[in-house]
């Protein structure tokens, strides 16, 4: 079983989300997406300022088995982008909790983050996929 940390809620498309105290998160993608995805070769960070809304394709992932398109879990403002993953992707394997994080957004509504799951509603909703 993938790592799920509880301090982190999660989206059904496999983003984690860190709430900050200054009012942004953090996000990036779970241990369980890069495992499906394999090792990352590129990554496509969205760019400072642009404005994202829930479920909005705005990042993506290039590993050697597929692209994938990285979805925001929020509605906000994109105040910075991890800029190591242009060359350094492998950080999305290595550390997907840590420095492979995505980017940080300005929460436009903090109601959006009651609509993501907690770890073990996350458990669970990876264990549904796979059967």
């Amino acid at each position: 079983m993938s790592e799920i940390p509880g301090e982190l809620k999660y989206s059904k498309s496999h983003e984690w989300v860190q709430i900050n105290d200054d009012g942004t998160v953090l996000v990036g993608i779970t241990e369980h997406a890069q495992d499906l995805l394999g090792d990352m070769v590129y990554v496509e960070v969205p760019e400072v300022d642009h404005e994202v809304e829930v479920e909005e394709a705005c990042a993506v992932v290039e590993s050697v088995k597929a692209a994938s398109d990285i979805y925001s879990p929020v509605s906000g403002i994109v105040t910075e982008s991890n800029e190591a993953l242009t060359d350094s992707p492998e950080l999305v394997n290595s550390d997907p909790f840590g420095e492979g994080w995505i980017m940080r957004i300005k929460l436009a509504d903090r109601a959006d983050l009651d609509a993501l799951m907690d770890a073990a509603a996350y458990a669970e909703h990876i264990e549904s996929e796979d059967h």
